[in-house]
């Protein structure tokens, strides 16, 4: 996919596996669906990374906007689950963080969202977002606007998990609908688990 970045945006390579797991970890602070599953930040500080360093710069392609806002793609074919090694690093990051239940909730939550992913072609977006301190500058706007533009050309659809209410709006203002929610994981003491919404984009024609 030939996807033109604008001035400001670049391609993450496998260096940046750090920064771009850390943009990504504070983006979702106060996520409630990451933080029913790892907890508390500093576990998603240690998970984003490896992530990123491990599937998404190896499998699939991440932009970064200088330290402020990133996101995580993933093209149709690539692997949707993580290596067996990569599994024992965000395990030994979940304990090394004293989150070691959330491994039984990260696998919970994974299968969950295997089991609801689309079997349809289409690519798949991970993550989009920005530090705390840039929200509301529009750079999950710029981050979207290449690839979507790509994805209309190339006529590609695009899946995502949207993990906050609060975002469904922003979602949908770039051409994404609801396609129905499941639970992240199973009900604990006395709480529910949050949900996750499936949404999904069908390419726009050009415009004339």
């Amino acid at each position: 996919m030939d996807i033109q970045l604008p001035e400001g945006m670049k391609q993450a390579v496998a260096e940046d596996w750090r920064q771009l797991g850390s943009i990504t970890a504070e983006a979702f602070y106060e996520d409630p669906v990451n933080r029913w599953i790892f907890g508390k930040p500093k576990t998603l500080d240690a998970v984003f990374p490896f992530l990123a360093r491990t599937h998404y710069l190896k499998h699939g392609f991440c932009h970064m906007i200088g330290n402020g806002g990133a996101a995580m793609w993933l093209p149709w074919g690539a692997p949707s689950e993580v290596s067996p090694l990569a599994t024992v690093q965000i395990a030994w990051a979940l304990v090394s963080t004293g989150s070691a239940d959330a491994i039984v909730r990260a696998m919970d939550a994974g299968a969950r969202m295997q089991a609801n992913h689309p079997r349809e072609p289409h690519l798949y977006l991970f993550t989009l977002g920005t530090r705390l301190a840039n929200r509301g500058k529009g750079l999950g706007k710029a981050l979207f606007a290449p690839v979507l533009a790509a994805c209309d050309r190339t006529e590609t659809p695009v899946y995502l998990e949207n993990s906050n209410p609060a975002n469904e709006g922003f979602y949908r203002s770039h051409g994404f609908e609801s396609q129905g929610y499941f639970p992240c994981g199973k009900d604990r003491d006395g709480q529910t688990a949050p949900l996750l919404q499936k949404m999904w984009r069908e390419p726009r024609a050009p415009s004339c």
